[in-house]
């Protein structure tokens, strides 16, 4: 997704950065998170950590769990738990395709990036992932260690 550099609402939170080192990324999805006032607006302010969280199905529901946003100061009176679930809001389609992939597929749901999109609403964007193996992770950073090789190659003889 290309940031938008002529508008000021598109601000990228917290990414997920292990992500591609860890799992094999098939597809992902953008989905709304539903946040309590004072999330929001530690949001805009601090940020957020998304490292080691993860999303599930449960009850028909889409539940990321273990994330981090850091509590809001000047809301101390109605602030929010840091680490709470936070409900994921995506279509009834997109919800069963989940579902069936995580179940069936042995796939697993992986937060990518969190961020503020074109309108200022919170967004989060979940790959559909298999987990590597080590000699994968292996292979990643020897293709990784190639290709930055081959383009100082390029650049010195070109």
């Amino acid at each position: 997704m290309a940031k938008p550099k002529d508008n000021p609402n598109y601000k990228v939170i917290a990414e997920n950065r292990r992500a591609r080192f860890d799992y094999a990324i098939d597809d992902d999805i953008e989905c709304g998170i539903q946040l309590m006032g004072s999330e929001v607006k530690s949001l805009r302010e601090t940020g957020a950590n998304i490292a080691e969280s993860y999303a599930t199905v449960d009850d028909g529901e889409l539940w990321l769990v273990n994330s981090y946003i850091a509590p809001y100061d000047a809301g101390r009176t109605f602030g929010h738990e840091d680490r709470r679930r936070r409900k994921l809001l995506v279509s009834r389609k997109e919800l069963s395709d989940l579902w069936n992939a995580t179940q069936r597929k042995g796939m697993t749901l992986v937060p990518l990036v969190m961020y503020f999109n074109h309108r200022g609403l919170a967004k989060l964007k979940i790959g559909i992932a298999k987990g590597k193996k080590l000699a994968d992770k292996r292979e990643t950073s020897a293709k990784r260690d190639w290709n930055r090789q081959k383009a100082r190659l390029m650049k010195e003889h070109g």
